[in-house]
């Protein structure tokens, strides 16, 4: 079997933008045909900042598995416009509006595609995965969550103060300014952002190679109103009984040496989520599980083929 190049587009793979329901054109790639084997499809949503050339590996191989394969920008991000005050910062107005697009997405998307239907998501892609899940949004046959965004790790205090905190910042200034610094060049990718992703150079190195080829695609820190929306939906999930009425199958990756997001909310979503199932790294993973060394990868991606061999057989 030919090895997959991470810096080009695969030949199956094709290119496009679909139709919000208020019109904005968001960015998707589709895989058309599925392998040797007719497995299903998948939808895998990425993670603030993200765009789907950084997972081009990973969709190849699902495709290659049998998988009918489609990801997509979310709007704002990517190369799907921006909603902040400048080029590079990531801002929404209110997370619904991203959970108003993926079941706009996800009710054509599934009448377009063969089943059964998983929908799987990286960080906040796996955050608002599960929260339209809950809310009912989506109906998949299985859900597959790397490193998904349930809490913000290295917090001092009470996550409701450091939500009120974010509140408050929002209100004083314009809520769609950076919440942080990156470097001194807007966009520009700061040294030690390596060691909170991936152990794999190389495959980090992907993401600034396409960013370089692709300029619409740089993005920076999140916004102020970015951060205080962040924090009210991460909330919202774990009221009483949310997580609990999600009957489908759900399988978590995370890692407890993760620096961005919190492990200790992964664990508990996976106790709470009546069918969910935690496979859990330690100092060998970085938050980019699907991006990581090889051995850590095939680790996380035969756990990934044994759950929805499990769970989503081919009909």
């Amino acid at each position: 079997m030919q090895p997959i190049d991470r810096r080009r587009i695969p030949a199956m793979a094709r290119e496009a933008h679909w139709q919000a329901a208020d019109g904005h054109s968001i960015r998707r790639i589709d895989w058309p045909g599925a392998g040797e084997e007719r497995r299903g499809s998948i939808l895998f949503l990425q993670g603030r900042g993200d765009h789907y050339e950084k997972y081009l590996e990973t969709l190849e191989e699902w495709h290659r598995d049998g998988w009918r394969v489609t990801s997509s920008d979310w709007r704002g991000q990517g190369a799907s416009g921006r909603l902040g005050a400048d080029a590079v910062t990531g801002h929404i107005s209110d997370f619904s509006r991203w959970i108003d697009d993926l079941a706009f997405l996800w009710e054509r998307w599934k009448a377009e595609t063969p089943g059964p239907h998983v929908l799987a998501g990286h960080s906040m892609g796996g955050h608002l995965v599960l929260r339209a899940a809950a809310e009912r949004r989506v109906d998949p046959d299985a859900m597959v969550l790397s490193a998904p965004m349930l809490g913000f790790t290295n917090q001092h205090l009470p996550v409701a103060l450091m939500h009120l905190v974010a509140k408050g910042m929002a209100r004083i200034g314009d809520p769609r300014r950076p919440a942080w610094k990156w470097s001194e060049k807007p966009g520009e990718m700061p040294a030690s952002r390596a060691n909170l992703l991936t152990h794999d150079q190389d495959r980090y190195e992907d993401e600034a190679w396409w960013r370089e080829h692709r300029p619409d695609l740089v993005m920076g820190p999140g916004s102020w109103g970015w951060v205080e929306r962040a924090y009210a939906s991460m909330r919202g999930l774990f009221e009483p009984g949310v997580l609990e009425g999600v009957k489908v199958p759900v399988l978590l990756l995370a890692t407890s040496n993760d620096q961005l997001v919190d492990i200790k909310a992964i664990r508990e979503a996976a106790r709470r989520l009546p069918h969910g199932e935690l496979v859990e790294f330690g100092e060998e993973a970085h938050h980019e599980i699907l991006r990581e060394v090889d051995a850590v990868r095939d680790r996380a991606m035969d756990a990934v083929a044994n759950f929805l061999a499990q769970v989503a057989p081919a009909r």
